[in-house]
């Protein structure tokens, strides 16, 4: 009696058919972009600031691969453009690449090589640089912005100038600029930028005075910002007095959501009619002299959620 074909033979014929009908013509085997743009910087006598241009791929790039001298040292993912390599050696000389990857596994070539060279190790220095004063900045388009401020004082030496976004560094300058450009930033959204000034021996200074920069709304985007606006934090003994514009919704805005260092830590609610024009709230502080807050609210909307956060405001308890 005949047998009947079996599944399996189905299944090979099937393979065999997929992959000659053209499955291999779908496999990604082009490389991104090579990444541009790369610089090094010295941070301290033992770290170096790597940052680049974002590349493209003809599907996506997944993530980049920061290369000393050849070795890989460092593994990104794509929305990530800088880094700082940690663990070097003061007074030595070294070369970094940088490669993109996509999700087949493509590298780049690598990027331009980029040298530095790590400063001595100042020692037993505990002394911080000033602060850098008069910080300004200007919105350059809906993706990026510069900033500029008076140098810093050091007993040993400023390397490095590190920017703050809110409490998390975001990019680092040498310690000879007094300009830095911040790109990657979203259209529509409010940008806090402070600056602090490192010596060799890794201290920081206290952080310059705070700038608020609000990036504009991507085209065709009519939606008006939601974020509370003016946003002012007064340390008093035992207190801290907070005033601020609520956003313009239509309708009054009943609630908003205070965090603290980057958490919601009270639901401030009107007892009766929301105010139309500042609103004040005073949150009592129980904590030891030179505890740091980091302040932002956002607005509860007639809709039910939340808005865009405020500016950042950081002060220390008195």
């Amino acid at each position: 009696m005949q047998r009947p074909p079996t599944l399996v033979a189905l299944a090979c014929s099937a393979a065999m058919v997929l992959t000659a009908c053209g499955a291999e013509d779908d496999k990604d085997s082009e490389r991104p972009s090579t990444p541009s743009g790369v610089t090094a910087q010295a941070g301290s006598a033992t770290s170096v600031h790597v940052m680049w241009d974002k590349s493209s791929d003809n599907k996506a790039v997944t993530g980049y691969e920061v290369y000393r001298k050849g070795t890989k040292v460092m593994v990104l993912p794509a929305g990530k453009h800088m880094v700082d390599i940690d663990g070097l050696a003061p007074e030595t000389a070294y070369s970094f690449t940088v490669r993109a990857r996509d999700a087949a596994g493509n590298l780049s070539a690598p990027s331009a090589a980029i040298s530095v060279t790590t400063p001595a190790q100042a020692p037993d220095d505990r002394k911080a640089p000033t602060k850098p004063a008069r910080v300004k900045g200007r919105v350059e388009g809906a993706t990026s912005v510069s900033l500029t401020w008076e140098r810093a004082t050091d007993d040993t030496g400023v390397t490095s100038y590190d920017i703050y976004q809110e409490d998390s560094r975001i990019h680092s300058v040498s310690g000879n600029a007094a300009t830095a450009r911040v790109t990657g930033l979203r259209a529509g959204t409010v940008y806090t930028f402070t600056v602090r000034a490192r010596d060799a021996a890794e201290n920081s200074s206290p952080d310059s005075n705070s700038v608020d920069l609000t990036t504009p709304s991507a085209p065709g985007d009519d939606n008006p910002s939601t974020a509370p606006t003016g946003l002012e934090a007064t340390v008093r003994k035992g207190s801290i007095e907070l005033r601020w514009t609520p956003p313009r919704t239509g309708a009054p805005v009943e609630e908003h959501q205070l965090y603290l260092n980057g958490k919601p830590a009270t639901t401030i609610v009107w007892g009766a009619e929301p105010p139309t024009g500042t609103a004040a709230y005073t949150m009592t502080v129980t904590d030891k002299p030179g505890t740091r807050y980091s302040i932002k609210l956002r607005a509860k909307l007639p809709d039910g959620k939340w808005g865009d956060f405020s500016a950042q405001r950081t002060v220390v308890v008195r």
